[in-house]
């Protein structure tokens, strides 16, 4: 019996990732980086720092939006008193 959700992962770093979830996040992340990097002032650092802005935006707008699918079992070894 296969599972279908089993299907649309992919193993990243000893760790199962959606495929649909991680290119939906590459895009946003892309999207905000290079478009404060476009509307960045043409001065020399300017641009790096507005990127940079938009890289942090775009992280803290994708960890809002896609939640961990992850669940955590807790078990116990029966020897701790």
């Amino acid at each position: 019996m296969s599972n279908k959700k089993t299907s649309t992962n992919v193993e990243i770093w000893a760790d199962l990732v959606n495929i649909k979830d991680l290119l939906l996040s590459i895009a946003i992340c892309l999207v905000f980086t290079l478009g404060a990097y476009f509307i960045a002032p043409n001065k020399a650092p300017l641009p790096l720092f507005f990127g940079l802005g938009g890289a942090v935006i775009g992280f803290i707008l994708t960890s809002c939006l896609i939640k961990p699918k992850r669940i955590v079992k807790e078990e116990s070894d029966g020897d701790h008193q």
